[in-house]
């Protein structure tokens, strides 16, 4: 039976740690409960590593647990600041921690936890802030924070996903460059010595190679410099809005169904988690136009928001965008109709997430092996150039 760490807390606010054995995590947490604690993480142990703490910055893991043991806490019945000073023991990074205890000050010097929040904005973002409030007001507060706790797990997995699956082409594309690179300036220097003193004419593929070889030998810092200055350059304008407005329409243009579908997810998602929290459809659609990455998509929202407050709902006005798939509008059409629109927003976010895994997985089965013949096909004209030239040395027939 395999074992749980987990971490717990009574409810005069002892904390805890220890492993337990359950046939899963579901029945490691019930066994917790059962004892007369209330447990707030369970996990399988992980592996050595560098503790959390000597970590400069939170991570987005932090926040999602925080989200997730303070929901624990206020449902079972402790009281926000008693609960924040419990997370404020057990946190293990600092400057989490530090965060913790200033939201703590803040609540005890009268202020509301949503107003705690806002002087956090690096870590809290717009949305969480307001679904905070939104469950302040209507009481509910243990709710609002699960229901932030399913949103940022959502995130993550999604965000999470995209990124390992860039990482082999990543490191194809620096190993493969590193490799050109040192066959031209280390390896070919070493053959074109011995081909200078042997005099022979060589072949034409050869000579490129050379000349190539030459100029990174003799200009190497200067390409180098102007690499990185162009690097720069195009960062700082993509910094602006006109530049990052033309990226994003690049995007859209390149790999349009993928931006698509990752931007419909995160819409729905957020729209759809905000309007269960309570939170009124204008100020939930500013936030869920916030979290959209695309610029030109981002842009579109305005003309919704417009339609909304002149009563025409965001079906008809979504529509008129041209931004988002027809699925997904005639779903949230029909949840506009049913009565059903948040649980509805939260489907059609699911449906999508599965849909930008599976457009990923395509890409990324098209780009490796494009990345792969891309590198293979440039070794392979180095390696080629160099043995015709052995070759013409030794009179052999080709």
């Amino acid at each position: 039976m395999p074992l749980f760490a987990y971490r717990s807390t009574t409810l005069e606010g002892a904390v805890a740690e220890g492993l337990i054995e359950a046939i899963d995590r579901r029945a490691a947490i019930e066994k917790l409960k059962n004892s007369g604690v209330i447990p707030l993480e369970v996990k399988a142990p992980a592996p050595v590593r560098l503790r959390a703490r000597w970590r400069l910055r939170p991570a987005a893991g932090d926040l999602t647990a925080f989200t997730a043991e303070l929901s624990t806490l206020l449902a079972a019945g402790l009281p926000l600041d008693r609960s924040l000073n419990i997370l404020a023991e057990i946190e293990e990074h600092r400057g989490m921690r530090e965060t913790v205890r200033s939201l703590l000050r803040a609540i005890r010097e009268g202020a509301s936890f949503s107003e705690a929040l806002q002087r956090h904005p690096e870590m809290f973002s717009r949305l969480y802030v307001n679904m905070v409030r939104a469950g302040e007001a209507g009481g509910v507060l243990d709710v609002i924070l699960e229901k932030l706790n399913e949103y940022l797990e959502s995130a993550k997995e999604l965000r999470d996903h995209v990124v390992s699956a860039l990482i082999y082409p990543a490191i194809l594309v620096v190993t493969g460059g590193v490799s050109i690179v040192l066959l031209l300036t280390f390896v070919l220097p070493r053959f074109s010595a011995i081909f200078s003193e042997i005099g022979t004419a060589l072949p034409v593929s050869t000579k490129i190679l050379m000349a190539i070889s030459g100029a990174l030998q003799s200009y190497g810092w200067f390409f180098l410099a102007i690499l990185v200055a162009t690097a720069l350059l195009v960062r700082q304008y993509l910094a602006t809005e006109k530049g990052r407005l033309g990226w994003d329409a690049l995007m859209l243009r390149l790999a349009g169904d993928v931006v698509r579908k990752l931007e419909t997810a995160r819409f729905c998602r957020t729209l759809g988690t905000l309007l269960a929290g309570g939170v009124p459809l204008l100020q939930a659609l500013g936030n869920a136009r916030d979290v959209i990455g695309n610029r030109v998509v981002a842009g579109k929202i305005d003309a919704v928001t417009r339609g909304a407050k002149e009563g025409r709902g965001i079906a008809d006005p979504l529509a008129r965008t041209g931004s988002f798939p027809q699925l997904a509008l005639s779903m949230i059409a029909v949840g506009e109709e049913s009565g059903q629109l948040e649980s509805m927003l939260i489907r059609i976010a699911v449906t999508y997430e599965k849909g930008l895994r599976q457009a990923v997985k395509r890409l990324m089965a098209v780009l490796e092996p494009l990345l792969i013949l891309f590198m293979g096909l440039i070794i392979g004209f180095v390696v080629i150039s160099m043995l015709l030239a052995i070759f013409s040395i030794s009179d052999i027939p080709i």
